[in-house]
């Protein structure tokens, strides 16, 4: 078996978002983001937190895997700085665990902030132990190969459902779902976020009042 080269398609010239504007955008709900940002950057609703209380926020580490296949997964680990978010296309097939316990343990020692995978994990309650966020479709316990001849990508862009996202750009993750920004555009949707939350906030007050939501907005 010929095996391929991954320095041949893995990228290590990624620059990650500012740690200060991750810490913000942690504090900011999922749908907050999407609607500041446009609309923009909402991820299939069928991804979902492992357990209900994860949330992440942090810079994507994107990896393009074979189906049914985590090797590209592990080798991304490797490469994993601090506050990443690692976000996996798997081509499809879903029915495979491809995470689980001793990925999550490493993830952890590298400080990863989470795991978005357009496929299934494993390992469930664990992992809901550990407080590692882990976003996925859902639970299989189908194995994994590790093809050293297959091809991966890292670093490069993946699509999951209509979202394109690319190295660097800015994942968040809550209860909700997951929402991505453009890294160009992070810093502008994060202010933006800002203020539509105090301006949520003024709303609130006012219906707690006793104004309606046609008089609040106008539409009357």
């Amino acid at each position: 078996m010929k095996r391929h080269d991954p320095a041949l398609t893995t990228r290590l010239d990624v620059a990650r978002l500012p740690a200060e504007l991750i810490a913000q955008a942690a504090q900011l709900p999922t749908a907050t983001l999407h609607e500041a940002g446009k609309k923009i950057g909402a991820l299939p609703s069928a991804i979902k937190p492992v357990a209900p209380q994860f949330k992440f926020a942090g810079s994507a580490l994107t990896v393009h895997s074979p189906p049914g296949d985590n090797l590209w997964l592990h080798r991304a680990l490797e490469l994993a700085q601090p506050c990443d978010v690692m976000v996996v296309y798997a081509n499809g097939a879903y029915e495979h665990g491809y995470w689980g316990e001793i990925m999550t343990t490493m993830a952890q020692v590298r400080g990863l902030a989470g795991l978005v995978i357009d496929g299934c994990v494993r390992d469930g309650a664990l992992l809901g132990e550990f407080g590692f966020p882990v976003f996925a479709r859902g639970l299989c316990i189908q194995g994994t190969g590790k093809d050293f001849g297959a091809i991966g990508w890292i670093n490069y862009p993946v699509t999951l459902g209509q979202v394109v996202v690319h190295a660097g750009d800015l994942v968040v993750g809550d209860s909700d779902g997951v929402v991505v920004i453009p890294q160009a555009q992070a810093a502008e949707v994060v202010a933006a976020s800002l203020k539509r939350e105090a301006d949520e906030a003024a709303i609130l007050q006012r219906l707690r009042r006793g104004e309606s939501t046609m008089t609040v907005y106008g539409w009357n």
